[in-house]
């Protein structure tokens, strides 16, 4: 049977992303975002419901969000979900947590009053974050010819 573990959200930073680093050197950032959605109850009135995620970035995405993102940013996230599981100390209690192990990223916005992303490029311009074995992009398909009505032999 296969299995899909794939998870992809676009959401606002809830507060700024906390940077750490591993005693070898590997860059582990920690943010959340509030994924929002909006619909109609039963009674026809409008109501939002909001959901809070947390996600780990590793490497250099982590690095960049940590960089070019503040609270408020929105953000596309693509990742894959874990379960962090462990006992609490005080109360011996079962404790577990679902987050997102991000895998590729997005700035959204401008950037322009909206946590600062890179320079360069229009207001508007999403950037792209794959990791560095990401698969090569496809190439681009042949540009279509004009007048292909003379070449149909009916």
């Amino acid at each position: 049977m296969a299995n899909l573990n794939k998870v992809m959200l676009i959401g606002n930073l809830t507060r700024d992303p906390e940077l750490r680093v591993t005693p070898k050197g590997t860059a582990i950032c920690t943010f959340s975002i509030a994924v929002n959605r909006k619909f109609r109850d039963e009674s026809g009135a409008d109501r939002e419901e909001v959901t809070y995620v947390d996600i780990e970035a590793w490497g250099k995405s982590g690095e960049n969000i940590s960089k070019y993102c503040t609270k408020g940013r929105p953000l596309f996230v693509e990742g894959r979900l874990r379960l962090d599981q462990w006992e609490d100390k005080n109360t011996k209690e079962k404790r577990s947590r679902m987050k997102v192990v991000l895998e590729n990223f997005q700035f959204l916005g401008s950037g322009r009053g909206e946590g600062g992303a890179p320079a360069g490029g229009e207001g508007g311009e999403a950037r792209s974050y794959a990791p560095r074995n990401a698969a090569p992009a496809r190439p681009a398909a042949p540009a279509a010819q004009e007048n292909l009505d003379e070449d149909v032999p009916f």
